[in-house]
């Protein structure tokens, strides 16, 4: 693949900084998300965007994040890797690990590379072990000088949601989205039948657990949003990975089903597919949820913001205190006593916001509050 050959794609909106050439059709392209689940799944529309115009997709995932690299369309081959620099558990830096990147991304004959990250992550680490392997041409989001690491040294605004920001770099690296694509999230289909675990469609799903304590409501809470969804009239599946089968067997109160650990991420996404409603928190199950196109009641903790991690593209109702002292912190326990932005949402509001998007005409919101 040609380093210079095609026509810069338009200046996306709220970038900055010339684009002097993009890579030309065809040829393989490695796009890296090495963070987790939801993270990559946020990375489905740039990945399809890419996959337009490429012969072939490599998609870069760290371990957190595979299960979702393995669901995106648009993909042929999955590279798994750990990066020392964005887990929140690193392995060591070794030569060796290092030294078997590289050695796999040569393998593959990548002629480009997109590094998607979030803000607070830098692309520049992978960008050098990329330019060791042999990557001809590497785009970026990067405030840091990159000196020779980038091709495309790609800047946007801080305030613009995950998916869109992955977007913008993909467009400027001349990648636009392709026509027909919305820039929604999706997944593989055909998905798994899983009616035996849920019976008939229509339920409500809740997912009390997240990978970061302070983005999740207590297992008080969560029990009794779901004891508000049955009294309502709800059927309720509550769902959660193998690891927290203690947290759903808390929260699964009398007349919910319990689903924690029973299904793997395909397995999920078919239970969510079949669902009226999800209520989740921040977390990689609500934004699965968007990938397959059910609404979401967002229990969203301001740790983060909303407007950058809020699920994607489809009917949403936000809750919690956004104004709470633990705003924009990336805090990954609460350092509030008594976690008040999510605990104190109160189950008619869960409930309210649920009926609401359970209706036609809630469906075709896409935020608020009940």
């Amino acid at each position: 693949m040609s380093a210079a050959a095609a026509a810069p794609a338009p200046p996306e909106p709220g970038a900055t900084g010339p684009v002097s050439d993009v890579p030309a059709p065809g040829g393989t392209v490695l796009v890296a998300r090495m963070d987790n689940v939801g993270d990559v799944l946020l990375a489905g529309p740039s990945v399809r965007a890419v996959a337009a115009r490429a012969d072939r997709v490599v998609l870069l995932a760290g371990p957190r994040g595979r299960a979702g690299a393995d669901m995106l369309p648009g993909v042929d081959t999955v590279l798994q890797w750990c990066a020392p620099w964005i887990d929140p558990e690193p392995p060591p830096v070794t030569a060796d690990a290092v030294r078997d990147l590289a050695d796999a991304v040569r393998a593959e004959g990548v002629d480009a590379a997109i590094v998607l990250t979030s803000f607070h992550q830098s692309a520049l680490p992978l960008a050098l072990v990329l330019r060791t392997a042999g990557v001809g041409w590497i785009g970026a989001v990067s405030e840091d000088y990159p000196g020779s690491l980038l091709d495309l040294r790609h800047r946007v605004r801080d305030d613009l949601p995950e998916a869109e920001r992955g977007l913008s770099l993909v467009r400027a690296a001349g990648y636009p989205t392709p026509p027909g694509d919305d820039g929604a999230l999706a997944v593989r289909r055909p998905l798994p039948d899983v009616s035996a675990l849920t019976g008939p469609p229509g339920y409500v799903v809740v997912h009390p657990g997240a990978s970061v304590p302070a983005r999740r409501p207590s297992a008080q809470r969560s029990a009794e949003h779901v004891r508000g969804l049955l009294a309502d009239g709800h059927r309720v599946l509550v769902t959660g990975a193998p690891h927290e089968r203690e947290l759903t067997a808390q929260v699964a109160v009398h007349g919910a089903r319990d689903l924690g650990g029973a299904t793997d991420l395909p397995g999920l996404a078919a239970v969510l597919d079949r669902a009226a409603v999800a209520v989740a928190p921040n977390t990689g199950t609500a934004h699965l949820a968007a990938a397959v196109g059910t609404p979401v009641v967002s229990l969203f903790a301001p740790v983060v913001p909303a407007r950058r991690w809020a699920p994607h593209r489809v009917p949403t109702i936000l809750l919690g205190d956004q104004d709470a002292p633990c705003r924009d912190t990336r805090a990954r326990r609460c350092p509030v006593r008594g976690h008040p932005c999510l605990d104190s949402i109160t189950t008619r509001d869960v409930v309210s916001a649920t009926n609401r998007l359970a209706t036609p005409a809630g469906r075709m919101t896409t935020g608020g509050s009940p």
